[in-house]
């Protein structure tokens, strides 16, 4: 397939994640009040969406603690900035097996898995415009972690996202989860417009390379609107191929930390390199309304 570049780009800021970065970087925020002001400093930089996970206060952890997604919905939501708000529904899909041997009793300090309706009691609760979907299960990272989301889950959890008039992203982490998100597009559960992130570089799912960027790329329907990024190393690089691929750009510290080697960076500096990266392409970076008006969102 030609490369067909994007002239017209948003940017997702992916503003904290799940992961055990904190300890990592001054700069990954914790408790709704940074990751609500880490959101907006986002904003005022380019992006046009935030992608919002929660974290314990005291421990910094992963959470899905209401109160707190409500809190960092209120605080973006009241900013002197517009930015569309986009909050994960990816936890509660958690599994990690007692050990090689013994995979059962589970490892009950791990795992957290729950209902669908249970994983999107704060989408229903926050309404925000757009909520992620994890399309498939897949061995995450180190160890005897399994990101579990089943075919009854998935067609379950979008049922009562397209229901609540929240737009689903799809995230693709291989090809299969392509060809699941076009069985739930097929079946009327996700409606157009579709949106789609393609996520690379995750361990072990699709390698960042660019060869299975572009087959990922290529299964993509050329109705649907995606974005994509990888982490760590190639974060940085991955504006560039998802633009000229003819895609939008993702960026933020849920993906990778830095600015540069050694240099620590705050969300909003992701933002700013990302945009100068896109501008210099010849593109335009589009704001939230534009975004608004091309995904057909429900401002709340």
């Amino acid at each position: 397939m030609p490369l067909s570049m994007n002239r017209d780009v948003f940017i997702t800021c992916a503003v904290t994640g799940a992961g055990a970065t904190t300890g990592k970087s001054p700069h990954v925020p914790v408790t709704p009040q940074q990751i609500a002001e880490s959101a907006i400093d986002a904003a005022k930089a380019g992006a046009a969406i935030v992608h919002c996970h929660v974290r314990d206060p005291e421990t910094g952890a992963a959470a899905r603690r209401l109160e707190l997604y409500r809190e960092v919905t209120d605080r973006i939501r009241s900013a002197d900035i517009d930015v569309v708000l986009n909050l994960t529904a990816g936890m509660g899909g958690d599994l990690v097996f007692g050990g090689v041997e013994a995979p059962f009793p589970l490892n009950a300090g791990g795992t957290d898995l729950v209902g669908a309706t249970e994983r999107v009691a704060h989408v229903a609760d926050c309404l925000p415009e757009i909520c992620t979907l994890d399309c498939g299960t897949m061995n995450f990272s180190l160890g005897d972690y399994v990101m579990t989301n089943t075919p009854s889950t998935l067609r379950e959890m979008a049922r009562q996202m397209t229901a609540l008039g929240v737009r689903p992203e799809i995230e693709a982490f291989d090809t299969g989860h392509l060809w699941f998100a076009k069985q739930l597009v097929e079946e009327g559960l996700i409606e157009d417009p579709v949106l789609i992130q393609l996520c690379m570089g995750i361990p072990w799912g699709a390698p960042d390379d660019l060869n299975t960027f572009m087959a990922m790329v290529n299964n993509v329907p050329a109705s649907w609107t995606f974005s994509a990024f990888s982490i760590g190393r190639n974060a940085l690089a991955y504006p560039a191929a998802a633009v000229l691929a003819g895609g939008n750009v993702r960026v933020g510290l849920e993906d990778n930390l830095y600015a540069g080697k050694g240099q620590l960076a705050t969300n909003a500096q992701l933002v700013e390199k990302a945009a100068t990266v896109v501008t210099n392409m010849g593109a335009r970076i589009i704001g939230p309304a534009e975004v608004r008006e091309k995904l057909k969102l429900v401002k709340r």
